[in-house]
């Protein structure tokens, strides 16, 4: 996905929603930090996970309207998938560090795009093969802190603490090859 097509589908949700503002908090949440970013990785998705800011229950809106396998997913090629705020795993503050986008071809509706820090944390969590995938090419491209991630990993409150000790050692191992 492009920042324009991401544009495209803030603009879209929005309408769908009934809303001027939404939040993206999946992969495609980079493109709100990076917006011309075109790592074949980074950028692979066609999908972005998106969810009204004011009502989350409304996500159920934007994934009938412009979801997988619908009209506008068939004309564009991408697609928004309706999340719930749940979806991911983010670090307390999280919300105070959204990065807007905003623009006419947003037509004034924003999107909230996630720190790329915090989409980090979010991966580093889900933890299956395309996350990790995803999370080498950002630090490929020095896109990630290690101090930043240990101290947002240690404000992530949903998880037992067992399971930020595991994170925090793939965390450090990750970072061990610099």
């Amino acid at each position: 996905m492009t920042r324009d097509q991401l544009e495209h589908v803030i603009r879209a949700a929005a309408a769908n929603a009934d809303t001027d503002q939404v939040v993206i908090i999946g992969s495609q949440s980079l493109l709100g930090s990076h917006p011309e970013m075109n790592h074949p990785v980074l950028t692979a998705s066609m999908e972005a996970d998106v969810f009204p800011l004011s009502d989350p229950s409304l996500a159920i809106l934007i994934d009938g309207a412009i979801g997988e396998r619908s009209v506008f997913h068939e004309t564009f090629g991408y697609y928004a998938h309706g999340v719930g705020i749940e979806t991911a795993v983010l670090p307390d503050g999280w919300r105070e560090r959204l990065v807007p986008v905003k623009n006419a071809n947003t037509r004034g509706n924003t999107g909230w795009c996630l720190d790329p820090q915090d989409l980090a944390i979010s991966k580093l969590v889900a933890g299956r093969e395309k996350d990790l995938i995803f999370l080498q090419a950002m630090k490929d491209l020095q896109l990630l802190d290690l101090e930043i991630l240990q101290m947002r990993l240690a404000q992530t409150q949903i998880m037992p603490p067992e399971m930020r000790k595991l994170l925090d050692a793939r965390l450090l191992r990750f970072f061990k090859n610099e």
